[in-house]
């Protein structure tokens, strides 16, 4: 059966107090509320924005009417949601949600957890029958270390942690490092006419990277089109002889956290080098590019998330521009 049109198994309402359904286009300030509410209360690092859940909903490849779920209350107010996502030729699916913290500690958050579980059952059912994958169904669900209710939630229903990542800080105040190119390799502000030669050299860079899968067009203009996106403290490394990218880095900027965590952060989302330009001082000349372009847009810190255990050795070129851990998150899984 199409995943579109599975039948699913909705969390009680008896025992919740909500009333369940997927989420639409009119949810948006709703849900967005919710998100953000919660995010007041518990201090994410990062959390969803309106234009995020427009993307979600726009999804071709996660049909909101089997992956969404948003709980209301007898007001109509939006206490919790859930979601999940998955490649049709993926291994694993995603989980993301939250409850209101007015209505956590009712059983909630493991009705949302049992619903994806289910749903994920269901997805993988439907990309086996269509010969997209053979894969045992997998669920991962990222938390931060401070949530410790979340990690009880998860470790409750039998996820383990697998892997580890870092949030790590550089001060701008210090003195910014210098990393020249070397001959033949120009740097340029991203722009439109770079989005699709960008989109294939990060599939390439991230051939080699745990979790990582290729992002197909929508799934790169969903990345582009970020809400927090800053293109002008973006940059691209173009091999001058050949025009081909060599290497990226993305910026976002979100003011909402900058007034939670009190300093503005200039936060790499996405840094990648082409295996053919490894070894080439290529990430150091980026990232010290980035800190330039911070600075000059008044910013306190240059941010960015790293694998603990990646391959490419990126935590100690990290370390070694002067970036230091400041918090950190896991990734939990789950066979189903």
């Amino acid at each position: 059966m199409p995943f579109e049109t599975a039948r699913q198994v909705m969390p009680d309402t008896v025992a919740t107090g909500l009333s369940w359904r997927p989420a639409t286009m009119e949810d948006l300030g709703n849900w967005a509320g919710l998100i953000a509410r919660t995010a007041a209360v518990e201090h994410p690092v990062w959390y969803e924005k309106r234009g995020d859940l427009v993307h979600i909903l726009e999804s071709t490849k996660n049909p909101a009417e089997t992956s969404t779920l948003l709980g209301v209350d007898s007001d109509g107010v939006a206490r919790a949601y859930g979601r999940i996502a998955k490649n049709p030729e993926g291994d694993k699916a995603t989980g993301m949600a939250c409850v209101d913290p007015e209505w956590q500690q009712r059983g909630i958050g493991s009705a949302v957890l049992l619903w994806q579980e289910g749903q994920v059952r269901s997805r993988f059912e439907s990309d086996q029958a269509a010969g997209h994958t053979t894969a045992p169904p997998r669920l991962r669900i990222q938390t931060e270390e401070q949530h410790e209710h979340q990690a009880t939630l998860l470790m409750g229903h039998g996820y383990g942690a697998v892997r580890w990542f870092n949030e790590m800080h550089r001060p701008l105040s210090q003195q910014l490092p210098v990393a020249p190119l070397s001959a033949g390799l120009e740097l340029r502000t991203l722009d439109p006419s770079l989005y699709e030669p960008v989109r294939q050299a990060h599939n390439d860079a991230f051939r080699d990277h745990w979790g990582s899968e290729p992002r197909d067009e929508e799934s790169w203009r969903f990345t582009i089109e970020e809400p927090t996106a800053r293109h002008d403290l973006s940059a691209v490394v173009i091999d001058s002889g050949t025009g081909e990218v060599a290497g990226y880095q993305l910026t976002s900027f979100d003011p909402d956290s900058a007034a939670d965590r009190g300093f503005k952060e200039g936060y790499t989302e996405l840094l990648g080098v082409r295996r053919a330009y490894r070894g080439r001082g290529i990430a150091q000349a980026l990232l010290a590019d980035a800190m330039q372009r911070y600075a000059s847009a008044g910013m306190d810190v240059a941010s960015l998330d790293v694998d603990s255990a990646n391959p490419t050795g990126a935590l100690e070129l990290y370390l070694g521009m002067g970036y230091a851990p400041v918090n950190r998150s896991m990734t939990w899984e789950k066979m189903l």
